[in-house]
């Protein structure tokens, strides 16, 4: 495998522009971090007055949205804190991970200004003009489900626009988006002559060009026939006039989006050589960096939003969850679940019942019994994607629940639980919902394994919860952040293909040494007892029963 190496002394940049942060992890020629860093945009870009990176749109029921110029000058920002540590010269390939569904309008004629950048001031100081909508809908969006249902009659149901694109129409995606924009500023969509996802547009900026949206991201739009990986004409007509113009062509996951622009070579000293691999969406970033290759495991990703997600090699998309194609095996697909309600939930409820600290919360998670007493929790702090459901709190008491038979069991809805009980119906609830739900769309039950990332990640409460629900070994990676590692290995892997010439595996980099570098994973928690297990089962059988109940009383589809 000499001739599949990766050249010695060199770099892999990967980024992660996420909802609340821009992330960069540098690889070695031996796939070793050697350095990441973080920009946090609340405390270090306060200018822009994001919470949380967004903001809510207290007018528009559901609009959220972020500044597209803060991710500009984020980029910035992370630049000349990593030239303080690093020799840009030696980075070889660069790659990256965006926030998914996250849109960016390029105004008419910026095609110049971001061919033509002046080396001698910041981008920030020289895109302000370059984007016709200046606040970017993101992946928390729920304002289009006008929209949503549009698009879904126009290509006959639900059911057709998943099995076509890999999910039915969803507020977040950018299929809707854009009919939003197109519906509601007629005038600002024909001066848009680039439409890039939040991935495609941060690429655009390293090339100094617009890049292509990959195939990969680019299922997250209900735009794309996932089979035929290219824009579906039905679907696009559908959507907006002209859109195929203002979308560009597709490309692999793993293909070259040009060379690093000259701005960069002459401000930050990069090697003009240094490739930029298609940036793709962070969920398949985080696929790579899990090493996940398996049908049978299961990767569960505890962050602002909660996935989880896995491998299929013929998926058949349904009306929950999302099928996109593998960023890095062209023969197979990425299924996946998504939770509007992760992190930003959990720390409303350790604000409110475990007096706003982790120690109190965890203890709390710790003293409380498993199934809870019967006591089960919706904690919806966002509209949640999965189930359609509205902000709200929904607590309900199981009387006589032993967790062996859900005949003759009451269920008694309450105002509010002891506050232990309340941590443990949040965690409880969370990932009962991921069983049931996973169970439904035909992920492997139990899994051969979960492999768990993101920030809560570190937190051993909520993996021996996970533990105990799936009844499988639950596995960690060295790193929680593996979008922005997945993101530099993807460079690596791409920077192969382009040396070889055509697809290389992404297994040959770490062959045989997989324990030796920064992407092995090791054993968090072993598997639960199984009667607790069956337990758990029964309890996520009564909670989908509720669940489909609050749909038919409360849902928004």
């Amino acid at each position: 495998m000499a001739e599949l190496s990766l050249p010695q002394d060199s770099y892999f940049l990967g980024f992660d522009s996420s909802t609340q942060s821009l992330k960069a992890t540098v690889l070695d020629s031996n796939l070793n971090i050697v350095i990441s860093e973080l920009v946090h945009f609340d405390t270090e870009l306060p200018h822009y007055q994001t919470k949380d990176g967004v903001y809510r749109d207290s007018l528009d029921n559901g609009r959220i949205v972020s500044p597209t110029l803060m991710w500009v000058e984020a980029l910035d920002l992370m630049l000349q804190k990593l030239s303080k540590k690093l020799d840009f010269g030696k980075i070889a390939a660069v790659s990256g991970s965006g926030q998914q569904h996250g849109s960016v309008y390029w105004k008419n004629g910026s095609s110049a200004i971001l061919s033509s950048l002046d080396t001698k001031k910041a981008l920030v100081d020289q895109l302000g003009s370059a984007f016709s909508v200046k606040e970017s809908p993101i992946w928390m969006d729920s304002s289009t489900t006008a929209q949503c249902r549009e698009i879904e009659k126009a290509v006959g149901g639900a059911l057709e626009l998943a099995q076509l694109t890999g999910s039915r129409a969803h507020e977040r995606y950018t299929g809707p988006q854009i009919r939003k924009i197109f519906e509601t500023q007629p005038e600002v969509y024909h001066d848009t002559e680039r439409i890039s996802l939040v991935s495609s547009f941060m690429a655009s900026l390293l090339i100094g060009a617009y890049a292509c949206i990959d195939e990969t991201d680019g299922a997250g739009m209900n735009l794309m026939d996932i089979k035929q990986r290219a824009w579906s004409k039905i679907v696009l007509e559908a959507t907006a006039p002209s859109l195929v113009e203002k979308l560009g062509k597709l490309a692999p996951a793993h293909a070259v989006a040009g060379y690093i622009a000259s701005y960069f070579v002459e401000r930050f000293h990069f090697n003009k050589n240094c490739l930029i691999v298609q940036w793709s969406g962070d969920n398949p970033n985080s696929l790579a960096g899990l090493t996940l290759n398996t049908p049978g495991d299961l990767a569960i990703s505890v962050g602002t939003s909660d996935t989880v997600f896995g491998i299929a090699t013929e998926p058949q998309p349904r009306l929950e969850g999302h099928v996109f194609p593998n960023p890095v095996d062209p023969d197979s697909y990425m299924v996946m679940l998504v939770y509007k309600n992760g992190s930003l939930t959990r720390e409303d409820v350790r604000n409110r019942y475990a007096e706003k600290s982790w120690d109190v919360f965890n203890k709390f998670l710790q003293q409380t019994p498993p199934l809870n007493g019967g006591k089960m929790g919706f904690y919806y702090k966002e509209h949640e994607i999965l189930p359609p459901l509205p902000v709200g709190f929904h607590r309900y008491v199981l009387e006589n629940f032993s967790g062996d038979t859900l005949e003759g069991l009451n269920e008694k809805e309450v105002k509010e639980f002891d506050p232990p009980s309340e941590v443990r119906a949040l965690i409880e609830g969370q990932f009962l919902s991921m069983r049931a739900h996973a169970e439904r769309f035909g992920m492997p039950s139990p899994p051969k394994r979960i492999i768990a990332t993101g920030g809560a990640s570190a937190n051993q409460s909520i993996l021996c919860s996970i533990a105990s629900i799936f009844g499988c070994d639950v596995y960690t990676v060295k790193r929680p952040d593996s979008a922005s590692l997945g993101a530099a290995l993807r460079a690596a892997h791409g920077w192969l293909c382009s040396t070889k010439g055509s697809f290389v595996p992404i297994s040959y980099l770490y062959k045989d040494k997989l324990e030796k570098t920064s992407l092995s994973c090791k054993l968090s928690v072993s598997a639960g007892d199984q009667q607790l297990v069956s337990k758990y089962g029964l309890l996520a059988k009564k909670r989908v029963e509720i669940e489909n109940r609050l749909v038919q009383k409360l849902g928004r589809c």
